[in-house]
């Protein structure tokens, strides 16, 4: 089987990393193209707002770049400045699941990591992996 296309979510968590290395391998035995997706979600501000307690507001560029540097320090601590392989990243809105989804469309692999942040403490699979592994178009792989 010839991979082309190795997907990869990272979120700056120490299992992102994991699963970094994980598809950075994955993507140099199958010699593909490493995709790296980090996603951001812009929340909206509150409706009412007293004016003089209204809380600093940041501008939606704000946290696209918030997102791309957390994809920048994933990627060079990471994997180094020579990881050997192709290696592509983009910061995304939307949320972790739909980005990572949408993103199986074109990928023969996604990977991600597990943080077991769900609702009952030794589950081996978080929400995000839970729905990738439901819906994604290709194969998942969840690292933990």
């Amino acid at each position: 089987m010839t991979w082309k296309r190795v997907v990869v979510g990272v979120d700056g968590s120490p299992s992102s990393a994991r699963a970094l290395r994980f598809a950075a391998e994955e993507a140099r035995e199958h010699a593909a193209e490493l995709y790296v997706v980090t996603s951001y979600t812009i929340p909206v501000p509150p409706v009412a707002v007293s004016a003089y307690a209204a809380p600093p507001w940041r501008d939606e560029s704000e946290w696209q770049a918030a997102a791309e540097g957390t994809l920048r320090s994933t990627l060079a601590e990471t994997l180094g400045d020579d990881p050997g392989i192709k290696v592509t990243g983009q910061a995304v809105e939307g949320s972790p699941a739909k980005v990572l989804i949408d993103a199986s469309e074109r990928a023969d692999l996604v990977v991600v990591g597990t943080r077991g942040h769900g609702g009952f403490t030794g589950m081996l699979l978080g929400s995000v992996s839970q729905h990738l592994t439901a819906h994604a178009a290709c194969t998942v792989a969840v690292v933990r």
